[in-house]
């Protein structure tokens, strides 16, 4: 048996080989911890640390990782160019070598590896597993009020405006299995941040895939600052109106696909 189909026997049983895609921008203080976690709850995946020329150093600290662990591999890009441009990076890098699934995880710590296994578990029997704060069993730590709400809110909106079954289609860590990767028209994705999310969901279930999900320990970082801001905040917000009334156009005055990827 040759080294390509050894590689394809490993990973997770009823998955595959499975990626963890971990975008980091001045990640210094966090890309080894979260690596270090990551491989000790999920020994058999992969990590791609796809960093965005981060000044602080974080792309040589992984560097680092990657020559002392054959698990762990780099993708240098040439800028800040936000979280869905990574991730989109991380799912063509996955694609072209044959992963059967893509985890999106942040590097802060916020998304606990110890609950990738559950996340894993649950991509036997779906396409997307969404790692869900508002589902029964799911605990939010260390969050202020304001941003709980915040939260909420803004899901609560998504459901209400996008008619989709999703308690937290905002939420950052996924599972996305190559078949669902691939019934996803992942050209037309548009957006960044929180709104990257709420599209991918979206073009998922208008996809028909099967999207299931399981409840998480969201924790607060420790480390290094949030790349929240009100930009990204006003672009879910105007992606997803924009999104809410497309969707509830007459089939006969829409544009079709090319649409689609035009809109907004």
């Amino acid at each position: 048996m040759g080294v390509a189909a050894d590689r394809r026997t490993v990973g997770h049983p009823g998955v595959g080989r499975v990626l963890v895609v971990i975008p980091t921008y001045n990640e210094a203080d966090n890309v080894s911890r979260i690596v270090a976690r990551v491989r000790e709850a999920a020994p058999t995946v992969e990590i791609l640390v796809a960093d965005d020329n981060s000044p602080d150093g974080t792309g040589a600290i992984a560097d680092d990782l990657a020559r002392s662990d054959p698990h762990v591999h780099v993708l240098h890009r040439q800028g800040k160019e936000g979280l869905g441009a990574a991730y989109l990076a991380g799912f063509a890098w996955a694609r072209e070598r044959g992963y059967d699934a893509v985890v999106e995880m942040d590097a802060d710590g916020s998304h606990a590896p110890e609950d990738l296994p559950a996340l894993l578990e649950a991509a036997r029997d779906a396409d997307v597993v969404i790692g869900s704060r508002w589902t029964r069993g799911a605990q939010v730590l260390n969050w202020p009020l304001r941003r709980l709400l915040l939260s909420r809110c803004a899901n609560l909106y998504t459901r209400l405006a996008l008619g989709m079954p999703v308690s937290d289609a905002t939420g950052g860590y996924r599972v996305y299995r190559s078949t669902a990767l691939d019934a996803i028209d992942l050209d037309s994705v548009c957006s960044q941040g929180y709104a990257f999310q709420v599209e991918l969901s979206r073009l998922a279930h208008r996809a028909g895939v099967r999207i299931v999900e399981v409840p998480i320990t969201f924790a607060e970082r420790e480390h290094g600052d949030s790349k929240m801001s009100p930009l990204i905040m006003a672009e879910a917000l105007w992606r997803i109106t924009s999104w809410g009334l497309q969707d509830r156009r007459p089939a006969s005055r829409r544009g079709g696909p090319d649409e689609l990827a035009r809109w907004p």
